[in-house]
């Protein structure tokens, strides 16, 4: 993720975006879960930008062989290429390739090339009628929970919180993403057995604020973009879900911050249960000894809840990591530090 502030940005949108004419009506949410289609060999899927850029026409080969790799065919993007500031393109054009990939009925999914900032941007363009009546998976993490979460609200189908088109894919990512959105599984999630030369293994290791086990449905993303939706209508109803989170580079007090403001939003208040995976880089810039750790911030908010919660899943901004579906039940054992999946993901 670029190191922007996206909740000045988001806090300006609304006048911006009306100049600009973007819509202004909304679609009414949907009611039910939809399971999209399953992938399956040589299927076609379609390539979008909707946030950061990628300016090395070597990455996005390295795209398409990935893609190509996984047995499916990639089909750009109209304004794949382009560049508007820190932007792949303008608002409106990143939004009509969104609209284009969900109304061709070539195109069997969507995989985001990259996050970076610039999804929320693009909400008010989105035609949600028009994707609701095209269900189709959407892949990415970062930044695409923006789209991942209004998908939830406004869509009502499932979505993949997963690597983005440009990632390495291990293959843990590679084999986790293949059994959701190939096979159709319904795998209980765990994280890898660390291989380290240590008596105690650190790597793949979970921290528990309340044991027992939850279900709900799974939302949740980037945390920083989840915080930054707060108050529009682009989020889904957290009543009784199994909330999944995770960051990158943001100092303890910004997730002290954002988690307050989840708090008093009263998302935190609705949930079954919590799951905080990986949150890379976000330690105190100065002395630690004059703040809080990233472990007892999370403390100070998670156990109040009375909620089955835990930390450390392989999710987030890291090379390997769980394929996550937005929006299917699923049931948390805190103590393990497990995620099961109760329903499939696709159809």
């Amino acid at each position: 993720m670029m190191p922007l502030d996206r909740r000045a940005l988001i806090a300006a949108m609304g006048a911006a975006l009306v100049a600009a004419g973007a819509p202004a009506e909304r679609n009414s949410p949907p009611t039910s879960l939809v399971r999209p289609p399953r992938l399956r060999p040589g299927d076609t899927v379609g390539l979008i930008e909707p946030a950061g850029f990628t300016d090395d026409a070597f990455d996005l080969d390295l795209v398409n062989d990935t893609i190509a790799a996984m047995g499916l065919t990639p089909k750009p993007a109209r304004h794949l290429v382009e560049r508007h500031g820190y932007l792949a393109g303008r608002d409106a054009d990143r939004a009509a390739d969104v609209n284009a990939m969900y109304a061709d009925p070539d195109v069997r999914a969507v995989f985001a090339v990259r996050g970076g900032w610039g999804c929320a941007r693009i909400l008010p363009f989105l035609d949600f009628r028009a994707i609701r009546a095209h269900p189709k998976l959407l892949i990415g993490f970062s930044d695409i929970t923006a789209l991942h979460l209004a998908f939830a609200a406004q869509a009502g189908f499932t979505t993949i919180h997963g690597p983005n088109a440009s990632a390495s894919w291990p293959a843990f990512s590679w084999d986790a993403f293949r059994a959701i959105a190939f096979d159709g599984a319904t795998p209980t999630l765990v994280n890898p057995v660390g291989k380290e030369d240590r008596l105690v293994q650190r790597i793949g290791r979970i921290r528990t604020f309340r044991h027992g086990k939850a279900s709900g449905r799974l939302l949740g993303g980037n945390l920083t973009v989840l915080a930054a939706l707060m108050g529009t209508p682009w989020l889904p109803d957290f009543t009784g879900a199994i909330l999944f989170i995770e960051d990158t580079n943001e100092a303890p007090y910004r997730i002290d911050r954002m988690l307050t403001q989840l708090a008093l939003g009263g998302v935190l208040g609705k949930l079954a249960g919590l799951v905080f995976g990986q949150c890379t880089g976000c330690t105190a810039d100065g002395p630690s000894y004059g703040g809080f750790t990233l472990s007892e911030v999370l403390q100070q908010h998670l156990e109040p809840l009375g909620i089955p919660a835990f930390q450390g899943a392989q999710f987030g901004h890291v090379a390997s990591q769980f394929s996550l579906p937005v929006g299917v039940r699923a049931e948390i054992d805190a103590e393990a530090g497990t995620i099961r999946l109760l329903e499939p993901a696709v159809a």
